[in-house]
Formats: C-alpha cells, sequence, structure tokens
C-alpha cells in the first residue's frame, strides 16, 4: 500500500476551504466518474489518490464526504476564472449567443444544478457576481455532475457586463412577479444578438443594481394563475424553466 505524509492529507484536506482554494489555484473531485470527467477534460489534474492505494483511513481524512468515494483528484482551476477586463468580451458577444448571470446565487446545490442546466441546454457561458458561491467548492462540484468541466463561468461585475451585453445590441432578460408571461411573449433567443437570462438570489432576487438593466421583465405563471401556492421558485428551477423557453423558440 503506497503511503500518503500528513503533510499531503493536510493540503488536500484544505481545499475544503476557499481560501487555500484561491491561495494554491487547486481544487478536489471526488468519484470515479467525476475524476474521469476531470481527466478528459482540458483542465491540469496535479494528482489523483486511490483509496487502493492510500486505505481507508487517510482517505476518509482528505475526502469532503460523509462516504468517502474509492478515487479523489486534485485538479488545477482555470486562470480565466476571474475576468476584470470585460472589453475582451465583446468580440464574443458579437457573435450572439445565450448565456446565464448569476446575481449572488449562495446555495452550492443550486449552482451546481444550474451548471448542469447550462451543460444540459448549450449555454454559452455562465457569469456570476464576486459573491456567488465559489464554483470549486466541493458540495458545488458534486452537484455539477461534471458539468463544471464543460461550462465556462466567470466571476465578474455583473451590471458592467450587462452594459456591454446591451452596448452590443443585446437583451437582459430577468423573471420578476410582475414581469410578463414568459409563454406568450416574444424572445430573442440569441442567434442574432448577445442574450443574458439574470438569475437572482435564493430569497432576495434580482438586485436593485442589475433590475435596471433588465431590458425584459419574465414571469413564470403557476398553475392555476390565481393560485399560486408557494411564493416563488427554487433558483434552479426556475433557471431550467426560463432556459427551456428559450430553447424551445429555437425548434
Amino acid at each position: 500500500m503506497a503511503n500518503i505524509s500528513n503533510n499531503d492529507i493536510k493540503r488536500v484536506k484544505s481545499l475544503q476551504q476557499k481560501k487555500f482554494r484561491d491561495e494554491t489555484g487547486l481544487f478536489t473531485v471526488e468519484g470515479e466518474k467525476m475524476v474521469e470527467e476531470a481527466v478528459r477534460s482540458p483542465f491540469k489534474v496535479e494528482c489523483i489518490y486511490h483509496r487502493n492505494d492510500i486505505g481507508e483511513e487517510a482517505m476518509k481524512r482528505i475526502s469532503a464526504l460523509a462516504s468517502p468515494s474509492p478515487v479523489l483528484a486534485v485538479v488545477r482551476k482555470p486562470s480565466d476564472i476571474y475576468i476584470d477586463d470585460l472589453g475582451r468580451l465583446a468580440p464574443e458577444f458579437s457573435k450572439g449567443g445565450l448565456y446565464l448571470a448569476l446575481d449572488t446565487i449562495r446555495d452550492p446545490g443550486n449552482l451546481g444544478t444550474i451548471l448542469r442546466i447550462a451543460d444540459w441546454f448549450g449555454i454559452d457561458a455562465v457569469f456570476a457576481t464576486r459573491d456567488t458561491v465559489d464554483v470549486f467548492n466541493p458540495k458545488v462540484v458534486q452537484a455539477t455532475m461534471g458539468a463544471v468541466f464543460r461550462v465556462k463561468l466567470h466571476y465578474v461585475d455583473l451590471p458592467a457586463l450587462s452594459e456591454v451585453v446591451l452596448s452590443a445590441g443585446g437583451k437582459v432578460y430577468g423573471t420578476f412577479l410582475d414581469g410578463r408571461n414568459i409563454y406568450s411573449r416574444t424572445l430573442d433567443t440569441g442567434t442574432d444578438c448577445p442574450v443574458m437570462i439574470v438569475i437572482g438570489n435564493e430569497s432576495e432576487g434580482i438586485s436593485p443594481a442589475m433590475e435596471k438593466l433588465v431590458t425584459d421583465k419574465l414571469y413564470i405563471p403557476p398553475y392555476p394563475a390565481d393560485d399560486p401556492g408557494s411564493e416563488s421558485l427554487n433558483a434552479a428551477v426556475a433557471a431550467a424553466l426560463t432556459v427551456a423557453e428559450f430553447r424551445r423558440r429555437l425548434f
């Protein structure tokens, strides 16, 4: 059985905290399928630990899961996660495209699920406010089911990015309780101009700063329309329904 030093255990375990992920530029991935996804992706895999090699006890110590998986990989983060120079995105927006903008999404499960949604529906990129939960949080990574390796996500100044989209002749959509029925209104699908769909915070919704930049307010109606029951939809569910409707218009 191969040895793993206490220093290595401490180093890997420390990556469960954002501070050390930021300092080292590394994050962890667990599970055979997830590690396979990492190996096949453009991400650089620094090292892989197998339970059969390091032993059950060591695997428990480095794992972020309640029941450790058979394999864990340490992976290097891409260098372009944070974008300050938004002007570099102008050429991409000139080609159109459908994008998601996450306005302070805090729940790891929601962010992971939204990335899976973006992967399924072929979203061109996902942009998030700096205070959105870290995409390399172990809970987020697990919830993406591999989408973290296929979907481009960047942390940006979201209002400033919205200005870039609008300057490119694009549209900024968002869901609101006082919006117009998404199923009965005309939608730009991103084929002719850049389209950004804003997903608001789980409890506060879309922030006032972003609301000012939303060109089209949408509403996802409940059924029956006069008896909504729940006050609102989960952020990831709202993202799925909204993106699905935009993509449906292409068929």
